[in-house]
This record gives structure tokens, sequence and C-alpha cells, in this order.
């Protein structure tokens, strides 16, 4: 006896039909180094040739775009995602519909952050923010990151690193053992996003090394995602600064967040924090008149 298919996985079949006949659509054969042939009746690359690109026989990828019953492999999909020249985030999209976890992002670790994503950086002053990549290393600050959080974006620092190794770093935590597991457990539900990932081991192995409070909250196996909060800094010269941070993952770079701090009301943190950043201006200013 025949079955019925419910309704949310006919609506998202057709909703792969869709999605892979509008990337079919948008590219000629010219765009992937296919011979043009003449006129066409409908613009876009045939399903027999998207079948060729990616290696895959044309059964069963016009079965794919049907939103058949059809067992997929990773490979496949990104063979496929390949073939019609998708993006990041339609590769994502992709998988989802056709019901599979989404992939790892396909990111160089050497990839520039954007002059946009800088700007928002520098739009966000006088408050602190700054960009991390997924194994937490600095990718872009801000001036008030730098000032009043000591981050660095000029060479490789790591904020998990600093936080548990270097003292001058982990001093500005006014409550840093309060901190300590959350940021630990936060660590390792990173790390179970990218469980083939190679880097996650060796730096896990190097800050147990280093650190004995790292290694002790890692072997509890906690696991807890912060997107927000509040935090205490303490700073040498302003004092106690509370802000209050939020984190955003971006849609268009997996590998990375944008992590905002605000100073929390009814504290006097952004009457500190523009004083801070006004004595910083003019030394600076100083050391480049000479």
């Amino acid at each position: 006896m025949a079955t019925t298919s419910p309704p949310e996985l006919v609506r998202r079949r057709e909703a792969l039909r869709d999605f892979l006949r509008s990337r079919r659509a948008r590219l000629s054969p010219e765009d992937v180094g296919l011979p043009g042939g003449g006129r066409r009746r409908t613009p876009g690359l045939r399903r027999e040739e998207v079948a060729v690109l990616a290696g895959v026989g044309a059964s069963w990828y016009m079965w794919l775009e049907q939103g058949r019953d059809i067992r997929v492999s990773e490979s496949v999909m990104d063979a496929i995602a390949v073939a019609l020249r998708m993006s990041e985030l339609e590769r994502v999209h992709f998988y989802r519909l056709a019901g599979m976890n989404p992939p790892q992002p396909v990111t160089s670790d050497e990839a520039e952050v954007s002059a946009e994503l800088r700007r928002v950086l520098d739009t966000w002053l006088p408050n602190p923010a700054y960009v991390l990549d997924r194994y937490w290393n600095v990718r872009a600050v801000n001036d008030a990151a730098r000032v009043v959080l000591g981050l660095r974006d000029g060479d490789t620092m790591n904020c998990l690193v600093a936080y548990f190794t270097e003292p001058a770093f982990r001093n500005r935590y006014r409550y840093w053992a309060d901190y300590a597991p959350h940021v630990v457990s936060e660590f390792r539900v990173d790390a179970a996003r990218y469980p083939d990932d190679p880097v996650f081991g060796p730096l896990t192995q190097q800050l147990c090394e280093e650190s004995p409070e790292f290694a002790e909250l890692w072997a509890k196996h906690d696991v807890q995602d912060h997107s927000g909060g509040v935090k205490a800094i303490e700073h040498p010269r302003a004092g106690c600064l509370i802000f209050e941070h939020t984190t955003l993952r971006l849609a268009d770079r997996a590998d990375l967040r944008l992590v905002l701090q605000t100073p929390q009301a009814h504290t006097d943190t952004m009457t500190k924090l523009k004083a801070l950043l006004e004595h910083e201006a003019r030394r600076v200013a100083l050391v480049e008149a000479g």
C-alpha cells in the first residue's frame, strides 16, 4: 500500500527542486567552461550538463532535483554545489533542503576580514568590538577593544590562550575564576561544531599543558553556548568597567563571529570609557607629532 509523504517533507522537496532549478538558470554553459551549443528554449544549464560537471549520472541528478527519496553523500552534494557555483551560504541551504546536516564552512584560514565588517567595528565606537575566528584567534578589533580589553590584531593573538596563560590579559577580568568555566565550556561547543578540523586537537593540548586551570575544566566536559552576558573589566588606568556583551555569528562567514560590548546602564562605565579613549587619542597624537 502506497504511503503519503508528510506535508513538511513535500514542501522541502519542492523547495529543493525550485532551488536547484534557479541555480541552473543563472548559469550559462560558457560560465562553467562548456560549449554554448546555440540557442536554448530556457536559460541556464541543462540537467545533463550539471550531472557531467558534478560527475554523477544524469538520471540520478534528475531524481535529486525532483525530490525523490534517494541516498546522497556529502561528496556528491559538494560536487553539485561546486558545479552550480554555490556560495557558502547557498551550500548550507542546499544541505538543509536535502535533509542533511549543514557542512563545515569551506573558507581559507588566511581569508581577510572584509572592509564592511571593519567599518561595523569602527561604527561601534566608543564601545569595544572585535571579530574572532573559530579557533578564537583575534581577526579584527576597534580602538576601544585595543585600549580597554588589551586585544591585538597586528599579530596572531588567541583570546583563549591569552585568557589562560597571559597574566596581564587575565588580570583584566575581575571575576576570572567565575568566568573561566563558561569560557572552556563554550570552547568545547565550538570544537564540537568542527569534529574533523585538525587545529582544535593541538590547540587544546597546548592549553592543557600550559594551564592547569584549563586542563581541570576541560576534563569536566561541561558544555554551554553563551551568546551574551555581563563582564567586569579591571582596567589599570580607568578601574572597573562593566560591559554587556553580545556575540553574533555571521551568515556569510560561518567561521567568524562578531563580539559587541556595551557599557552597562546605571554605571559610570561610559564616562570612564570616553575619558580613557580621549586620553589614548591625545597620547597617539603626541607620539605622531614627534
